[in-house]
């Protein structure tokens, strides 16, 4: 009681005066038995390659495949990230609308991807391009880098197009 007589009122409770955070995917391990749990499992998966892919072909074309291992290797991590989170059910926790971070963040990822997809097969193109080295012409690509470089591409192809499934999927979340 104070000096008026009156009750001074308990602080508010923190849990109430926040709402809920928005999220409609599941968390903990039954994220795995989503559409998109799966999708988010073969980005990382997918993304793995095109990252050990690139880096195996010891990147003959710095400016064009730096790019494509700065997505691989960013996308790998906050994919791992993302599903990390959601495995360890921190997104229940986390005040946030995760429908719209999901889709933002797979709508990014996908611009990016599509980007660094289209450099992979720009540098496969250039396999028959010959360059003047110590008065020799040689290929630009070895016959080795050609086929790994082949592979790299395919796999950041699939790994475009997961994303875009995830993205679809997020779309569909975010704005039912």
């Amino acid at each position: 009681m104070s000096a008026g007589g009156a009750s001074v009122p308990p602080p508010p409770n923190p849990a109430v005066s926040f709402p809920a955070p928005r999220v409609t995917l599941p968390a903990g391990p039954d994220i795995l038995r989503t559409y998109s749990g799966a999708f988010v499992c073969l980005e990382i998966l997918f993304g793995g390659l095109v990252w050990i892919l690139v880096a195996s072909s010891n990147v003959p074309l710095p400016l064009l495949q730096g790019w494509v291992m700065f997505v691989s290797v960013t996308a790998f991590f906050f994919s791992l990230l993302f599903l990390g989170m959601f495995l360890s059910g921190m997104v229940t926790q986390i005040d946030a609308n995760w429908n719209f971070l999901d889709f933002a963040y797979h709508f990014t990822v996908f611009v990016f991807y599509f980007g660094a997809f289209l450099l992979e097969a720009a540098a496969t193109s250039l396999h028959d391009l010959h360059c003047n080295t110590t008065m020799t012409l040689q290929p630009l690509l070895s016959d080795n880098q050609y086929n790994i470089n082949v592979a790299a591409t395919i796999f950041a192809f699939m790994t475009t197009a997961c994303y875009g499934c995830s993205l679809g999927l997020a779309l569909r979340r975010w704005r039912p």
